[in-house]
């Protein structure tokens, strides 16, 4: 029997829709349930095949678990290393490196520090910030927003420079950027499951968020063309990132498609928010991929102590542990002797 666990937080129809939906359709071979752990022993056994991580970003303990788990072949929806070492910055990078339209965005220093960052620790740091030249390749209207942060929380739209040196002087120790605000002419949420399914959502950003009034119906709203893009650049992004769930925001100006958000590895999927048509469509498309996986085998990720469990441990310590052969010293032959003397 294979097991299938939710980590979850405050969710409530996500975590039981995808449970009742894996169970339907686990054929009595795959089975799911609300993951409940403790305190972690050392040599913890495997206990679940696959885990659906919904809430470790908030939690660190649930992060250090399912790390884990990893360990025992557990298969972690989302990689929980991967998702530890990533950043938005990093990703906006990442993605205008293949080709994916993304703003003008600057990352700035932090504004304070822990109390045991000194000026000598800082040394590094050019003094003041060149504002008018950040400000001049961003333009505005722009956007303030934490580099590893979600749920847009500490976000802002600046208009001015008065305005950003006010916003950025109550950012305390968060790490920013400022991106160029893309005065859009549509704007699409896209759901992405197994690095290949897509859903694109018309989506109104300026909506309350979690509102339920954010996620339009629009009949055809993007062009064919359009359409493909997007799908496109979603599948690109989604592959690089290496996120089997995740969510991919488009603001599409001119008919191009700028993608602004993209590290949303446990995206909303409650039904009062997303509504009964994406969140049945997220739900499905989901068990389908965690069944199927769970019948023909995940692509699993590959550590560096992958290889040295499955057999390479054992010849690493012996490669170690061999006894050091002596030799008798060789006596110098004419050119080495010759080179000696130089």
């Amino acid at each position: 029997m294979k097991r299938v666990g939710i980590l979850a937080g405050r969710e409530a129809t996500f975590p039981e829709s995808i449970i009742n939906a894996i169970n339907e359709r686990g054929g009595g071979v795959v089975t799911a349930e609300m993951v409940t752990v403790g305190g972690i022993r050392l040599d913890e056994p495997k206990r679940y095949d696959v885990i659906i991580d919904r809430i470790s970003h908030e939690v660190p303990y649930y992060r250090a678990m399912l790390k884990r788990m990893a360990l025992e072949g557990t298969y972690i929806i989302n990689n929980p290393f991967w998702w530890s070492a990533d950043d938005k910055f990093f990703n906006y990078s990442l993605a205008a490196k293949l080709g994916v339209a993304i703003p003008k965005t600057v990352l700035l220093p932090q504004h304070s520090y822990i109390q045991d960052i000194s000026s000598e620790s800082l040394r590094n740091l050019e003094f003041p910030i060149d504002w008018q030249g950040v400000v001049d390749y961003v333009g505005f209207p722009a956007f303030l927003k934490p580099h590893d942060g979600g749920g847009w929380k500490n976000v802002s739209k600046i208009n001015s420079l008065e305005e950003l040196w006010y916003e950025y002087n109550q950012t305390g120790t968060l790490c920013m950027t400022l991106q160029e605000g893309i005065e859009y002419d549509q704007f699409v949420r896209c759901y992405c499951v197994g690095k290949e399914k897509v859903l694109i959502m018309p989506y109104d950003p300026s909506k309350p968020y979690l509102s339920g009034q954010q996620y339009v119906n629009v009949d055809d709203y993007l062009s064919p063309e359009l359409h493909a893009r997007v799908e496109r650049d979603v599948i690109t992004i989604c592959n690089a990132l290496g996120y089997d769930l995740n969510t991919v925001e488009f603001a599409i100006k001119d008919g191009v498609p700028y993608a602004i958000d993209f590290m949303n590895p446990a995206p909303d999927a409650e039904l009062a928010s997303v509504g009964e048509y994406n969140h049945r469509w997220i739900v499905d498309n989901l068990t389908e991929f965690i069944v199927k996986k769970l019948a023909t085998g995940f692509d699993v990720p590959q550590y560096k102590w992958t290889s040295m469990l499955s057999g390479g441990a054992e010849r690493l310590v012996k490669a170690k542990t061999a006894p050091i052969r002596k030799t008798a010293a060789k006596k110098p032959g004419k050119a080495s002797a010759a080179a000696s003397k130089k």
